[in-house]
């Protein structure tokens, strides 16, 4: 059998990196990150040339907790010898492929004590320790730590239609190369839509036609600005935290386009396209903008796929070959804790999530199931965001240490 762990964290993505990261700066915390990937990759299915963060790189897995850090993006920088050169490019903004590099470099770093090819195909919870089982054995821990990630959302007219022509944008780049010379429908007017659209129109075999469709009624910037920007303070989560539960649904509708609007330079960059695919080059069937839509069916066709779709106004249909579904993610907990998922006070059907990240559930005090990036309902939109996952792994880590105490 093996050692009791003080946690076990399932899933080594940025979250859990960070909690493995923090944790190796305290001596004698022994702490295990499983991951069922045969290697670090954060949304590879994304990872396009041109697209870059929306957060400042300071904002990695340690630097706003632990600025001195050997795990920081800076300490990476130099570490890869380019340092120099990073700071001459003045990029405005980290290239997403490059941070994904650093991430597989703290991988690398922190060594046993994050293990990818150890898939988790269930966690119980025996006496006094969780065990989680995997094809290559059994470990044991005080605590358990889920931090899987969200989940693709597909809209509920296209729930069953998914395939080898209809996909979700996290399986992009798996697909880019054969939608050359087709007809592609982009669903979803955030930013990986928008990302998507671009590296569509800018490649040298660009499809016959995109059509990019969202619901909202515009094609709508990110709110980047000063004061916004303060909904990503550790205060702010705990504010929203502690209102009462009716307003939070609330707020997080007003909040939306804080963290699910489209970088404006990218907006800006698509409507030069735009202007020079219709008026320069005469193309103006290439690219058609139908935001106020939403998606009510599918059908197939002879000739291809027919999306129907319903605005204020009218119904209309766009013909095309591929439908990709930029319609981003919602929370769900992995199937592997779902023998303890039963076991949780829910509401809304979420779980009920303490001010430690830790979930309400009628096993020991002593035992805590905390959340990773699954925790919006209760902390707000920065839940999900980059910008707060060092403070949040700190959080959590400072409960599994003082047995829950913060």
């Amino acid at each position: 059998m093996s050692e009791l762990l003080d946690y076990l964290a399932v899933g080594a993505g940025p979250a859990n990196l960070s909690l493995a990261a923090q944790a190796a700066a305290r001596p004698g915390t022994a702490g295990l990150h499983l991951d069922r990937r045969e290697g670090p990759a954060w949304h590879p299915g994304l990872l396009l040339p041109d697209a870059t963060l929306q957060n400042s790189p300071f904002k990695d897995l340690v630097t706003p907790v632990d600025p001195t850090s050997r795990f920081s993006f800076l300490s990476f920088l130099a570490a890869k010898g380019r340092f120099y050169q990073f700071l001459t490019a003045r990029f405005p903004a980290v290239h997403r492929a490059e941070f994904n590099q650093y991430l597989g470099w703290v991988a690398e770093e922190l060594g046993d004590a994050v293990r990818y090819g150890h898939e988790v195909t269930g966690v119980r919870f025996r006496d006094d320790h969780f065990e989680a089982e995997t094809p290559r054995g059994t470990f044991r821990s005080r605590h358990l730590v889920v931090g899987t990630g969200p989940q693709p959302y597909l809209p509920p007219a296209l729930e069953g239609a998914t395939g080898p022509a209809v996909f979700h944008s996290g399986e992009f780049v798996q697909h880019a190369e054969a939608l050359a010379g087709r007809r592609v429908a982009v669903v979803g007017g955030g930013q990986s839509g928008a990302e998507i659209v671009r590296h569509l129109l800018v490649g040298r075999d660009r499809p016959e036609q995109v059509s990019w469709i969202s619901r909202r009624p515009g094609f709508l910037p990110l709110d980047e600005s000063a004061f916004t920007n303060d909904l990503y303070l550790p205060e702010a989560a705990r504010e929203f935290f502690d209102r009462p539960k009716e307003q939070r649904a609330a707020l997080l509708a007003e909040q939306k386009y804080a963290s699910d609007g489209v970088n404006e330079s990218l907006l800006a960059e698509l409507y030069r396209i735009v202007y020079l695919t219709s008026h320069v080059e005469g193309r103006p069937e290439l690219i058609r903008l139908l935001p106020g839509h939403e998606v009510a069916g599918l059908a197939e066709r002879a000739d291809g796929l027919r999306l129907v779709l319903k605005s204020a106004a009218e119904e209309t249909a766009v013909d095309c070959d591929a439908v990709v579904l930029a319609t981003g993610y919602v929370q769900r907990l992995p199937q592997c804790v779902g023998e303890l998922a039963g076991r949780m006070r829910l509401e809304d059907g979420l779980p009920v999530v303490r001010r430690d990240y830790s979930v309400e559930w009628d096993g020991p005090a002593d035992n805590r199931i905390y959340l990773q990036n699954g925790a919006r309902h209760a902390f707000g939109i920065t839940d999900p965001n980059l910008g707060l996952l060092a403070w949040r792994s700190r959080v959590i880590l400072d409960s599994i240490l003082t047995d829950g105490g913060n």
